[in-house]
């Protein structure tokens, strides 16, 4: 099975989606919403408000209730000059996985530069592994179209076995 997905399933739907990316695990909760959304904007306006996105805007974004740890989602490839502040992207960063984050802010200089935010998080990310206020068009893995709620824990569950039992070593080291 784990033959039949690597490298005949997941390549066939990179292909048809116009991406090498095209499915994520979510690993972390930095797109949570522990709230409805009124309160949980209510908590978060000042943030968006200073970067001219409105209540209103933001109501009409794709995932405006966020998604969890846990969760699939289903990527699309997109031109980086076709991504619109308030979607979601997979970019990737100097951490060992992808990040999957809203965009907030975008500029065009000489290349497609994003600024984005995890919606749980207070404020941007800025260390050595991820800068949230410079993702550049060449790490973009896709955009998030598709949620598949809690089917992720299968791949992380699997990960934190491998970890476990050392079995990741194995791979990672080169044996």
């Amino acid at each position: 099975a784990y033959v039949l997905i690597k490298f005949i399933v997941y390549p066939g739907m990179g292909l048809i989606f116009g991406t090498h990316f095209p499915i994520v695990a979510v690993v972390s909760n930095s797109m949570e919403h522990h709230q409805p959304f009124d309160q949980w904007w209510a908590s978060n306006e000042d943030y968006y408000l200073a970067l001219n996105i409105t209540k209103a805007e933001f109501e009409k974004y794709d995932f405006k209730n966020g998604f969890n740890r846990g969760d699939i989602m289903i990527l699309f490839g997109k031109k980086p000059a076709d991504i619109q502040v308030g979607e979601v992207i997979v970019f990737q960063s100097k951490k060992p996985y992808p990040i999957i984050h809203r965009v907030v802010k975008k500029d065009n200089m000489s290349m497609w530069v994003f600024q984005t935010k995890g919606d749980n998080n207070k404020a941007q990310i800025r260390d050595a592994e991820l800068d949230e206020t410079r993702v550049l068009e060449k790490q973009l893995l896709g955009k998030a179209v598709i949620r598949v709620p809690w089917l992720g824990y299968v791949k992380i569950w699997f990960v934190d076995l491998l970890n476990f039992t050392g079995i990741s070593r194995l791979f990672s080291s080169g044996a």
